[in-house]
């Protein structure tokens, strides 16, 4: 066996253990809960306040699709998603005790943005 057979075995092996273990794992907010019991109303708020952004851009992302303008229109989508989401967010935040702006939420959006863009689509998708 050679070198890299070895190691394409380990890959395969620790993909299905990492399938197993996320499929199992906590949410987060409910660790945090857990460990830090005190923290708790905070960490929720903020989950939802990223749960928030992330299902308003995934609508803002299929209506676009859906009209055929889906590139070059990042500024629209941006304020579509902050018309929609901007205030509850702002005030999920502020439950949390984390002062925000216009601009400090519209980063957020742009984070959370970011990271969908970064992630692999299901071979079902």
């Amino acid at each position: 066996m050679t070198f890299t057979r070895v190691l394409t075995a380990i890959g395969k092996g620790f993909a299905k253990g990492l399938t197993w273990a996320v499929q199992y794992a906590v949410p987060v907010e409910k660790l945090v809960a857990l460990i830090f019991p005190t923290a708790a109303p905070e960490a929720l708020a903020l989950a939802s306040a990223t749960t928030l952004i992330q299902n308003a851009v995934l609508e803002v992302e299929q209506k676009f699709t859906a009209s055929g303008a889906q590139s070059g229109t990042g500024t629209q989508k941006l304020a579509e998603v902050v018309t929609l989401a901007g205030s509850a967010v702002t005030a999920l935040l502020a439950q949390a005790n984390v002062e925000s702006s216009p601009a400090y939420v519209e980063s957020l959006i742009s984070a959370v943005v970011a990271i969908l863009n970064v992630q692999t689509m299901p071979a079902s998708a």
